[in-house]
């Protein structure tokens, strides 16, 4: 299931890092990956295999979706939708290009139908996740404000919607196929 034409969110940081540093936030399968609201990544980064962003403690499904394209470490493309959220299926693209002082990181989130509600909310959070990866890649990890509300989020997760436990999450569908 390819995006749609519609709406493109678009963003760019430089991130004071070489590629593969980089690269290796972004892909990062054995922990938790700090940009990403602490989420775990879960999928075999290959086209075609389901991407999950899990809570650390695997219970919940923020993210599925499926691989489109990797091109290491240039390119990780994949379909997405949000689970708290009932909103389209959309291709998000990380693009990383090696730029003088580092790496530029280009983040596309393209799909999105005219129309759709709240969606400046998430162009902020993707604002916010660029911003944290840069923080995380450069210093190690996110500032204190975003530790604690990582923290407030872990303690009020057993208030987050049914379609986000892990169970009731469906595998998504392949590449090409409708919805």
């Amino acid at each position: 299931m390819l995006a749609d034409p519609g709406t493109e969110l678009l963003h760019s940081i430089v991130i004071a890092a070489p590629i593969e540093k980089v690269w290796a936030e972004i892909t990062k399968l054995d922990g938790k990956q700090r940009a990403m609201m602490d989420a775990v990544l879960d999928s075999a980064l290959e086209p075609g295999a389901p991407l999950y962003y899990r809570s650390t403690d695997g219970k919940r499904v923020f993210v599925v979706g499926r691989v489109v394209e990797v091109d290491p470490p240039r390119l990780l493309s994949h379909t997405q939708r949000l689970t708290m959220r009932d909103d389209p299926w959309t291709v998000v693209s990380w693009e990383l290009e090696e730029v003088d002082g580092g790496t530029r990181v280009t983040l596309r989130n393209s799909g999105w139908p005219e129309g759709v509600k709240r969606l400046d909310k998430v162009d902020a959070t993707w604002k916010g996740i660029l911003a944290a990866l840069k923080q995380v890649v450069e210093s190690g990890d996110v500032g204190a404000g975003l530790r604690f509300q990582y923290a407030m989020m872990r303690a009020f997760m057993w208030a987050m919607p049914s379609g986000t436990k892990t169970e009731n999450v469906p595998e998504p569908p392949g590449i090409g196929q409708s919805v």
